[in-house]
C-alpha cells in the first residue's frame, strides 16, 4: 500500500500490502501552517517527496504528514488566540502566506503569551471536531496549489488527520516503556526520560498540560512504527537532540529507525527561523512567481529537485541562488530532451543501487547521478516516476 495514512487505527498500515514487499513510514517534520514556505522547507519537502516516490518502487511506502496532530501546540493554538484577540473576526480567504506570516512574526515578537486557560477552548475545538482556524486553514489551501504546480504528493494537508493515541493514553505508554518522568501530581510538568542512556531530560508537557510538538508526535509515532520494518525520520539539524530522544523511544518498540538530518538554506548567507522573519522575496509562492514564470511544468518540476536536493545536498553550506537555481532548470530542459525511451525493468534496478542497507531510497545519491557526466540520460519512466 502507497500512500497516506488517514485513519486513526494504525491497522490500516498492514491492509492491501503486497506479499515480500518491506514496509515503511515515512515522517518527515511537519511544517505548522502560520507562515510561508521557504526555501529551507521546500528543501525538506522535495527530499521527502522524492524519497517517497523512489521508495514506492521497491516498498509500500506510508507517507504520514498530519497538520491536524500538531495544531495543539501552544505556538499554533496561541498564534490563533492571538489572531482572534487582536484582529477579531476577519476573513482570511483572500490573505497571502506572505500577509498571514507577517502577523506571525508580529506574534511572536510579544512578549506576552496566552495562558492556559485562554488556549484550552482552542484545543477542545481541535481535539472534539477537528477546528482549524480560518488564517491555517488558509495557509494550508494555499500550500496545495503549490504541491501541485510542483507534482509533489500531497500527504493529506487538508485532511483531519488526528492520532491514533490521545494525550493521557501517550504518557501511560512512554511511561509503560520506560521514558517517562510525570510530575504532575506535584504540579509539574512531564519530561521524556531518556537520561540511561546519557541523554538529557526533555519536557513534553508543561505544568499546566500544554504539549509540544515531541509530545504530539509520541501520540502519532508510538501507535504506528511498531507496524513498519522501518520508519523514517527526516528533519532539520537543528532538532537533532530532540529525534535522537525519539530514535530511542521508537526502538525500545522494537521499530528500525532511520534519521535523515537536513541543514537548512541560507539567504544571503544567514540561517533564520521563519517565525522572525527575513523571508521576504525569497518564499515559494515567489520564486515559483519569478522563475516559473513561462517555463514547462516538467522542466520545473525535475529543475527543482535538481537544485534542492543534488546540488544543496544535506548540508547548509550553500546559500540560496537563483543564478544555479536557473541553471539546474536548464539541466532539466537537457536530461527531458535527451531521456531515453521508457524501460520499466531498468527502473527497480537503478532504485535499488541508491538503498545501500536500508529499505529506503536515498534521494540525494539517486538524484545526484542524474548530473554525472558521461552517463547515460535516464529513462523517461524513472523521470515521470520519481521527479515528475
Amino acid at each position: 500500500m502507497n500512500g497516506t495514512l488517514t485513519a486513526q487505527d494504525p491497522a490500516v498500515a498492514a491492509q492491501g500490502r503486497r506479499p515480500g514487499r518491506p514496509r515503511v513510514l515515512l515522517a518527515p517534520i511537519t511544517v505548522t501552517p502560520s507562515k510561508p514556505l521557504t526555501p529551507s522547507h521546500l528543501k525538506g519537502l522535495l527530499w521527502t517527496d522524492v524519497m517517497y516516490r523512489a521508495s514506492s518502487g521497491l516498498a509500500d511506502v506510508t507517507y504520514r504528514y498530519s497538520p491536524t496532530t500538531y495544531h495543539l501546540t501552544e505556538q499554533t493554538l496561541g498564534f490563533w488566540e492571538y489572531l482572534d484577540r487582536t484582529v477579531g473576526d476577519a476573513d482570511y480567504s483572500g490573505l497571502s502566506e506572505e500577509q498571514v506570516g507577517e502577523m506571525y512574526v508580529g506574534y511572536r515578537a510579544r512578549q506576552e503569551k496566552a495562558g492556559a486557560a485562554a488556549l484550552r477552548p482552542y484545543a477542545e475545538a481541535v481535539e472534539t471536531h477537528g477546528w482549524v482556524h480560518p488564517a491555517g486553514a488558509r495557509v494550508l489551501e494555499l500550500w496545495t496549489a503549490h504541491y501541485a504546480r510542483l507534482g509533489m504528493h500531497d500527504p493529506g494537508l487538508l485532511a483531519h488527520q488526528p492520532p491514533a493515541l490521545g494525550a493521557e493514553e501517550s504518557v501511560e505508554r512512554l511511561s509503560a516503556l520506560g521514558f517517562c518522568l510525570d510530575l504532575r501530581a506535584c504540579g509539574g510538568p512531564v519530561y521524556l526520560d531518556a537520561t540511561r542512556y546519557g541523554l538529557p531530560l526533555r519536557q513534553i508537557v508543561d505544568s499546566h498540560g500544554r504539549p509540544n510538538y515531541l509530545a504530539c508526535m509520541m501520540r502519532e509515532l508510538l501507535p504506528l512504527a511498531p507496524s513498519f520494518d522501518e520508519v523514517v525520520l527526516l528533519y532539520d539539524r537543528e532538532l537533532e537532540a530532540d529525534y535522537h530522544l525519539v530514535e530511542r523511544v521508537l526502538v525500545a518498540t522494537g521499530t528500525t529507525v532511520r534519521r535523515v538530518v537536513l541543514g537548512r538554506v541560507p539567504i544571503d548567507g544567514r540561517i533564520r527561523s521563519a517565525r522572525h522573519g527575513g523571508w521576504q522575496g525569497h518564499t515559494v509562492d515567489a520564486l515559483l512567481d519569478e522563475v516559473g514564470e513561462g517555463c514547462d511544468e516538467a522542466v520545473l518540476r525535475l529543475g527543482m529537485r535538481l537544485y534542492f536536493i543534488a546540488v544543496l545536498g544535506t548540508g547548509q553550506q550553500q546559500s540560496f541562488r537563483k543564478d544555479v537555481l536557473r541553471q539546474s532548470l536548464a539541466r532539466a530542459t537537457r536530461l527531458l530532451s535527451d531521456g531515453r525511451s521508457p524501460d520499466p525493468a531498468a527502473v527497480p534496478e537503478v532504485l535499488a543501487r541508491h538503498r545501500k542497507d536500508h529499505l529506503h531510497v536515498n534521494p540525494y545519491r539517486l538524484t545526484a547521478g542524474l548530473l554525472a557526466r558521461h552517463r547515460p540520460a535516464p529513462p523517461r519512466d524513472l523521470l515521470e516516476a520519481v521527479y515528475l
